[in-house]
């Protein structure tokens, strides 16, 4: 009996016209997203009033961290691209490995 679940597949989401892209082979699976613009905006969460302040943090758990944690018990490694470059790779090491890419990424985002 395996140790880790295996997925063979391919999968192509269409997200407010724009494609998410998802390949699985084995325990590696890679979430390709098109560009930086698309990654903030699945990140943004809903959309908020006008002239309402920011909510500060809820305490907890980081989320990528959790991520991590669960790839790590489930054997997988999940790769998360931002137009065909990793950003953030889960479950390989005790946290989440944040490339340069996201962070030149993010803050190239902030001058858009």
């Amino acid at each position: 009996m395996p140790s880790a679940l295996e997925i063979d597949a391919q999968l192509v989401i269409t997200w407010n016209g724009h494609p998410l892209q998802l390949a699985a082979a084995g325990t590696y699976l890679i979430l390709n997203i098109p560009s930086q613009q698309v990654l903030d905006l699945l990140t943004a969460g809903p959309p908020k009033a006008p002239g309402a302040s920011k909510a500060p943090k809820p305490p907890g758990p980081d989320p990528l961290q959790q991520i991590n944690d669960l790839a790590r018990q489930l054997g997988w490694v999940l790769d998360l691209r931002v137009g065909g470059k990793t950003y953030v790779t889960f479950g390989v090491q005790r946290s989440p490995k944040i490339t340069l890419n996201a962070v030149l990424g993010k803050i190239g985002s902030f001058f858009k």
